[in-house]
């Protein structure tokens, strides 16, 4: 039997009384999806779970209850977007003249690297927004998706993705922003900010803990414990619900320690609704409520699925009704399921409808619209400008920038699987990578210029002589076939320079080299890639590596050498960079673009070093008792650019009470000869703790844009909460003590190695010692702030945000 009936939530007199009118088949209706095209396979275990579905030709029928989504309307197959306009219209207001309450349906869709749906813009992956170290400009890119998807009548995009990486194998990592929980939670919740603007609601993904998956593997167990919860996978989400006022959220497939989080109480109600006052809907991941009979085996048939679920806090079962239809009514009238469960997730569904207009008499009386440009100018220039600022320059001999007269090349070999492929570009989660490769026949729909195609007017852009360009492919990204070798190396033997495109293709469940379900057991570049850059250096013409991924790679061998092996001239990463990634690697490989990115995730040294996060305590990095080092080959935050900065004149508040605010203030100024715009990171590290602290954590961070000579003061605004952690009771807190602050390029650019042999007196020695590497970046000396006063427990109250401001060099010199 079940607990006490739930407390229902607060709504509105319109939606309580229409919720008294409803029987219990029209409250179930409003709970579950309908997938109106399944095409291919783009969710887990799909066919299997949809496969009683009726089809499409029997709308009456199903929708004779009502109903509460359509699932996917223009983003399953490719459909014209004003056809499909004029066909939901008049869906639309079908529902509201044939259902007994009039109900219009709820339209959601993915939106991740834009709206997944066939001609619109495709944006560079999430794991670019977290390089861009841009909130602003992931939030006017939001904006501007959403408003395509409101003038297409969707209500709500299932995005963004909150989860913090802890293991570069596992395949959605590139849907993700990043390794620091405060980067994720300021990039993901401008995202959410930009999306409800336009008056979509956005759903935080993926509730909680998906990233931590063992070894990597999709929907495997989760060994974290609560306080790893609570300080690494939480925040984010807190952060978008209490600051960004995020409407949904999706629970993940996962169980944590144990509990399958679509039947977790304690996160899908106590912390997300009692703790945080979330009042908005969680939908179910597509198929997660029957997964825990399928997957999971806690429940006997879907029935039962469907009350752990509901009684947990899931509202809405996605992409169908599959459990919360006639299974969880026979529930219901049996007893077994007090009818208030169902109250309350109708009334949390019936509110958000009421919020998004759908109860309104006028909702779809109006015309849809005829003519819809889905991949507009201002599409095309904030895509273009988010994949500008992600580019990461890994290493740079001063091969870079290309367009230099005094050694212009005349002719450039374009080589590598990634180098002419437009879906190289995008994310598993583009309308490309995630529908159209189930229909190959039909064209992608708008520009999208290649590495290749973008060089062949990137240095006339630059006002140079444009060279010839000579393409050969190499090899594909998978696969053992070297016999396109040879054609690549006579390439570049007979060029100036050559630009190797190498990386991964994106897909779904085993198709492709990365994205969701395609997990991987090592972190080498697939297939023969290595070995084609290998055979291009070779041939001793200069080599620029581009790295085309959606995960950080062990390319020791091509940023440090191996032994004596040649090693690229530069290397550039680019996460799935989107529609105007071509044309932002050609706009940075001539200097057109000085690059700006920073890694927001380490670059791992090797596989076995997995999983790694910069956010260690001591005994997480290398030392004397063990013979292994999980440096990573650059650190996150690194990136280097065609100038130079340097930071002084760090000031600190010496101290501040703990639950306060302090102020770090410090000069960053352009050391070098060309324009660019530094990522300014603020680190932070608790010295003396009640339990291990990080050697290094991001506190704040700021992009600031210099011209070459000048200067910038930049202030930070630091609460307290920034050096909160859970203590042994769980409950987070800010302890009185000091804390070292320092601005820094990267993590690690203030870190010194602690000495096991000093510490124990030469008692414990390894004698297969580390080696230290020096990695490009400055950082100031550290400040010491003094936390003051008692123990201080955070609240929901207290502020999450570092605020910056940024004096213009103008101002400062005056």
């Amino acid at each position: 039997m079940f607990d006490a009936a739930p407390a229902l939530p607060r709504v509105s007199e319109r939606v309580r009384a229409l919720h008294a009118q409803m029987t219990l088949e029209e409250k179930l209706a409003q709970l579950v999806g309908y997938w109106l095209d399944q095409n291919g396979t783009v969710a887990p275990m799909q066919s299997e779970m949809a496969a009683g579905q009726l089809g499409s030709s029997a709308l009456g029928e199903i929708t004779e209850h009502g109903i509460g989504h359509y699932t996917r309307v223009y983003g399953t197959r490719p459909v014209d977007p004003a056809e499909r306009a004029a066909w939901l219209w008049a869906e639309q207001r079908r529902l509201k003249r044939e259902t007994r309450l009039g109900i219009p349906a709820l339209i959601h869709e993915e939106c991740l690297t834009g709206l997944a749906a066939w001609k619109a813009a495709t944006y560079p992956t999430p794991l670019a927004w977290g390089a861009s170290f841009d909130p602003e400009l992931v939030q006017r890119s939001a904006r501007a998706i959403g408003d395509s998807m409101h003038q297409l009548g969707i209500h709500q995009g299932l995005a963004p993705v909150l989860d913090v990486i802890r293991d570069p194998r596992w395949g959605r990592v590139d849907e993700c922003i990043g390794e620091d929980p405060y980067l994720v939670g300021t990039i993901g919740t401008s995202y959410v900010r930009g999306l409800q603007e336009a008056g979509v609601h956005a759903t935080l993904k993926h509730f909680v803990g998906y990233s931590g998956s063992r070894s990597g593997r999709n929907h495997a167990p989760v060994s974290a414990g609560p306080r790893e919860v609570a300080d690494v996978f939480l925040p984010p989400f807190e952060m978008a619900v209490l600051d960004g006022g995020a409407r949904s959220v999706m629970n993940s497939y996962n169980d944590v320690d144990g509990v399958p989080m679509a039947a977790n109480t304690e996160y899908l109600t106590t912390i997300l609704r009692e703790r945080w006052g979330f009042d908005g809907v969680v939908v179910a991941d597509y198929f997660a409520v029957a997964f825990l009979q399928v997957m999971h085996a806690i429940a006997a048939d879907r029935g039962e699925a469907a009350a752990l679920a509901l009684e947990a806090g899931i509202d809405i079962e996605l992409p169908t009704g599959d459990a919360y239809l006639q299974p969880l009514a026979d529930r219901v009238r049996a007893g077994a399921l007090d009818e208030a469960f169902v109250d309350r997730a109708v009334l949390r569904a019936l509110a958000q409808k009421e919020e998004l207009g759908l109860l309104d008499p006028e909702a779809f009386e109006d015309e849809p619209p005829s003519a819809i440009d889905l991949n507009s100018a201002t599409h095309q220039r904030l895509a273009r400008r988010l994949a500008e600022e992600s580019v990461v320059l890994l290493s740079n001999d001063g091969l870079l920038p290309l367009n230099r007269p005094e050694r212009a090349p005349g002719r450039i070999a374009v080589v590598g699987p990634n180098a002419h492929r437009a879906e190289a570009l995008m994310g598993c989660y583009s309308f490309a990578n995630h529908v159209l490769a189930h229909n190959p026949e039909v064209p992608i729909g708008f520009e999208i210029p290649t590495v290749l195609e973008a060089l062949g007017t990137a240095f006339a852009d630059v006002g140079r002589r444009q060279p010839e360009l000579v393409f050969a492919e190499g090899c594909t990204v998978e696969g053992d076939d070297t016999s396109g070798f040879a054609a690549a190396v006579a390439a570049t033997r007979d060029a100036d320079v050559a630009v190797v495109v190498v990386g991964d293709q994106a897909g779904l469940f085993g198709r492709g080299t990365v994205g969701e379900g395609n997990d991987s057991e090592s972190l080498e570049l697939p297939g023969v890639q290595r070995q084609l850059v290998e055979a291009l250096l070779a041939t001793g013409t200069p080599v620029v590596m581009v790295l085309l991924t959606g995960r950080p790679y062990a390319i020791g061998w091509a940023l440090d050498g191996a032994g004596q092996t040649a090693k690229p001239g530069a290397v550039l990463q680019a996460f799935f960079p989107g529609e105007g990634g071509g044309l932002a690697i050609a706009d940075v490989l001539t200097g057109r673009v000085n690059p700006s990115g920073r890694l927001p995730v380490s670059m791992p040294r090797s596989t076995g070093a997995q999983p790694y996060s910069y956010l260690q305590p001591i005994l997480g990095g290398p030392s004397d008792v063990t013979s292994t080092d999980p440096t990573p080959l650059r650190p996150f935050g690194f990136g280097l650019s065609y100038t130079q900065f340097t930071y002084t004149d760090l000031v600190v508040d010496p101290s501040v009470e703990a639950g306060g605010t302090f102020t770090a203030t410090v000069t960053v100024t352009n050391t070098g000869t060309a324009a660019g715009t530094d990522v300014v990171q603020l680190y932070g590290h608790d010295v003396l703790g009640s339990l291990p602290r990080p050697v290094a954590a991001l506190l704040g961070y700021a992009r600031v844009e210099l011209e070459a000579g000048l200067s910038s003061r930049v202030t930070f605004s630091v609460p307290t909460t920034r050096f909160a952690f859970s203590d042994r009771r769980v409950v987070r807190i800010v302890e009185p003590g000091d804390v070292e602050v320092w601005v820094g390029a990267h993590a690690a650019a203030s870190l010194a190695r602690t000495s096991i042999t000093e510490s124990t007196g030469g008692v414990i020695s390894n004698g297969k010692a580390t080696e230290k590497r020096e990695i490009p970046g400055t950082a100031t000396a550290r400040a010491v702030v003094a936390i003051t006063g008692t123990v201080h427990e955070v609240t929901t109250a207290d502020q999450r945000w570092v605020e910056v401001k940024a004096v213009e060099a103008a101002v400062l010199a005056s």
